[in-house]
């Protein structure tokens, strides 16, 4: 019988294999299908039942507070009793759940529909292909402003979609009475939250106030930890801080203006500028210099970075939980 160390380390060690060969198959249920259904329901009920702005502030944080503290509870149940039946089960059921809480391969495939369009000169098929990917309007985008969409996307979602969730997983790994999957459930499901009600424009800005706050909190340290790790693989960290510490606070998100800096500087590519969602106007701070222009060989690379990222985090966090279950 494993260790809880070793039994932490096999089941994070499966669960990122999983993400990697299979991701999410197509067709099943996802935790994220869950969560999003409890909070539409939720969120159009208090819209309708609540107009007082202090209400609807309540409203947000009792459905913050139930679905983050709610995901991570159902998640140790669950893995408790699979545990309970038979070990490897645990670690079968576990792992399942742990590698739905990882976007990797789903950012890449993502990445890759966009890409292969633009590589068959299909212009029209890569703005469609965009479109389920951005909120910004895509008809008219051109080649190079479709790559910076791309790119733009693959270096956000690299810290809240897979980089997060892969430092809370380990976080639990070495809290054995709570675990991996029940803190990266829980933190999925703050970034859920975000991204459907976390807006300031009506009708979420006082309903999601408070999801906005507690993703931000909660997605700080992993964002600044990937900063400092991509600086490392660089092999030029001055210059990466240099460059994130004169234009990510530009940003006004407090996490994605630092994910996105990071990348770019490392590339060497800038990010940032006008874009168009429904017809408005919007411009984002420019991020990084433009030494070099983003190219699919750029974003592919970018790819490649999460990745490192991902397999350095884990590496050593393996390692740690072997020293320590042997």
């Amino acid at each position: 019988m494993l260790s809880v160390e070793l039994n932490a380390a096999v089941l994070l060690l499966v669960a990122a294999l999983l993400d990697y060969a299979i991701g999410d198959p197509w067709g099943w249920l996802h935790p994220v299908q869950v969560m999003g259904w409890v909070i539409d329901r939720f969120t159009k009920f208090a819209l309708q039942a609540l107009k007082s702005a202090i209400l609807l502030r309540f409203a947000g944080v009792v459905l913050a507070i139930v679905l983050i503290v709610g995901s991570g509870v159902v998640g140790w149940i669950i893995v408790a009793i699979a545990q309970a039946l038979h070990p490897i089960l645990g670690i079968m059921v576990g792992s399942t759940l742990l590698a739905s809480c990882f976007a990797g391969r789903s950012l890449r495939s993502a990445a890759e529909d966009v890409l292969q369009p633009l590589a068959d000169r299909d212009l029209d098929r890569a703005r469609s292909q965009l479109s389920r990917y951005v909120g910004r309007d895509t008809e008219n985008l051109t080649e190079a402003e479709i790559l910076r969409a791309v790119l733009e996307t693959v270096t956000e979602n690299a810290t809240d979609g897979v980089m997060a969730p892969l430092f809370y997983a380990l976080l639990g790994a070495f809290f054995p009475m709570i675990g991996s999957v029940p803190l990266a459930l829980a933190y999925k499901a703050a970034s859920t939250l975000d991204s459907m009600v976390g807006y300031r424009d009506a009708p979420y800005t006082n309903i999601g106030w408070c999801s906005a706050k507690t993703d931000d909190l909660l997605t700080w340290l992993p964002c600044r930890s990937v900063v400092f790790t991509l600086a490392v693989l660089s092999r030029k960290p001055r210059q990466i801080w240099r460059i994130c510490l004169r234009d990510a606070a530009k940003d006004p998100s407090p996490n994605s203006g630092w994910s996105e800096c990071a990348y770019a500087a490392v590339l060497g590519v800038q990010v940032g500028g006008t874009n168009w969602y429904r017809g408005v106007e919007k411009h984002k701070p420019f991020l990084g210099d433009s030494s070099q222009p983003i190219t699919p060989e750029r974003i592919q690379t970018a790819l490649h970075l999460t990745r490192l990222c991902f397999i350095s985090w884990l590496s050593v966090a393996l390692l740690a939980l072997f020293c320590k279950g042997i």
